[in-house]
């Protein structure tokens, strides 16, 4: 617990401070994900089977990847379940307080042993934002945004 605390203290201001905001947006998306039924954060996400443009300015995508770096840092060391969905949602409410708006998608797996398997990823531009380690294995059954490209 010590080597974290001092790796935090010895972290920029910035980045801090986006920890700070990651971690509040974990807990709420954790918190929707528990409590409101999933068409309620279905309207949040925005209109079904649209995407945001691929094309970002490069500054864009530096902020969608340091929100990407928040999320997953924190992921790994909070109390609770912050599986994909989660890192998704807390995501995509940080990018929206930033003015920037990405697609989430939703996909499923069945070729591993027949088991139906889920995954969800957040994209800015061409940058994946959150679950994209793995996503290209997943057929995508939807994907929301706020605006159509």
């Amino acid at each position: 617990m010590w080597n974290e605390l001092n790796r935090y203290r010895r972290l920029p201001g910035s980045r801090r401070l986006l920890l700070c905001e990651a971690l509040i947006a974990m807990a709420l998306a954790r918190f929707g994900l528990a409590f409101l039924p999933f068409r309620r954060i279905a309207l949040w996400l925005g209109i079904p089977e649209t995407e945001s443009p691929v094309n970002a300015a490069a500054e864009q995508v530096e902020v969608a990847t340091e929100i990407g770096w928040a999320v997953g840092c924190l992921a790994r060391r909070v109390p609770w379940d912050s599986r994909c969905l989660a890192q998704a949602l807390a995501a995509t409410w940080m990018l929206r307080r930033r003015g920037l708006e990405p697609t989430l998608s939703f996909g499923v797996d069945l070729e591993k042993h027949r088991e139906f398997v889920a995954h969800a990823w957040l994209r800015f531009g061409s940058c994946l934002v959150t679950g994209g380690v793995s996503h290209e294995r997943f057929k995508t059954l939807a994907s929301f945004t706020r605006k159509r490209s």
